[in-house]
C-alpha cells in the first residue's frame, strides 16, 4: 500500500515570483536612521561639532600619508 503525500495547503505563487520574509529590525533600523539623519539635514541648527581630540587628526593625517604614497 502506497503512503499518502501531502500536498501544500496555500496556493502556489505565479512564475517568476518568490516569498521572502525578513525580519522586524530590517525594516525598522534603516527607517530609524533615515529618519534621524533627515532631522539633521533638515534643522542643521540644532547640531553642534564635537570638538576634536588632537590624536584623531594625528591618526587620520598618517593615515592620509600613508594612502598616499
Amino acid at each position: 500500500m502506497p503512503a499518502r503525500t501531502h500536498s501544500r495547503s496555500h496556493s502556489p505563487l505565479p512564475s517568476g515570483s518568490f516569498e521572502t520574509r525578513l525580519p522586524w529590525w530590517s525594516v525598522a533600523l534603516p527607517s530609524i536612521a533615515f529618519v534621524v539623519l533627515f532631522l539633521l539635514v533638515a534643522d542643521p541648527g540644532q547640531a553642534h561639532a564635537v570638538p576634536a581630540d588632537p590624536a584623531v587628526g594625528r591618526i587620520l593625517e598618517q593615515l592620509h600619508l600613508t594612502l598616499a604614497r
